[in-house]
């Protein structure tokens, strides 16, 4: 396999479906699509793997998307407001660990994970996790068991408040590695 530098990522939007109209063409993050695109509603990974997101700066709802044609997904993800921005996610070699809280600021009970969980409350008897630190690896969370429902993307940092990171009233049930097979 190529490292990551020779596989440079990118995503193609397009304005109108099935990828016609005006197209902006991005190999890393965008915090403001506005100014390329008036609306957006298709797109292509071409390589790669992006989060893209329904404000800017990286906040409100987001999706992961993995390569492939998505003629419609304005539709399909029920993004009525559009794209506003998108985040390129970096291909992680190595190991995986992150520390969930239950509160925030890192408070309550913590657990470690190295791998996938799909319910934290079965695994870890946490009933809710609302910050975390991830040390290593990329990660999505999500707000319902077994990866169902609205997702966050985690690179390594300390979020210390999900609230303010414009996901109100979420809490995180479940957490899966970007891994290799996601490219």
């Amino acid at each position: 396999m190529s490292s990551g530098m020779n596989m440079m990522s990118r995503i193609v939007f397009y304005e109108e479906r099935n990828f016609q109209g005006r197209s902006y063409e991005c190999m890393s993050d965008c915090p403001d699509m506005s100014s390329y695109l008036s609306r957006c509603h298709s797109c292509r990974v071409e390589r790669g793997c992006f989060m893209v997101y329904d404000r800017t700066n990286f906040m409100g709802n987001q999706f992961f998307m993995r390569r492939g044609d998505y003629s419609d997904y304005m539709s399909m993800l029920g993004m009525s407001s559009g794209i506003r921005s998108c985040r390129m996610i970096p291909m992680h070699r190595g190991s995986y660990r992150m520390k969930i809280y239950e509160r925030e600021n890192f408070g309550g009970q913590m657990s470690e994970l190295m791998d996938d969980c799909d319910n934290i409350m079965d695994r870890y008897r946490m009933s809710n996790c609302m910050s975390c630190n991830v040390m290593d690896g990329h990660w999505l969370m999500y707000e319902q068991p077994h990866f169902r429902g609205r997702m966050m993307y985690m690179r390594p940092g300390e979020y210390r408040s999900f609230m303010n990171m414009g996901m109100n009233g979420m809490r995180m049930m479940s957490m899966r590695r970007i891994t290799d097979s996601c490219y």
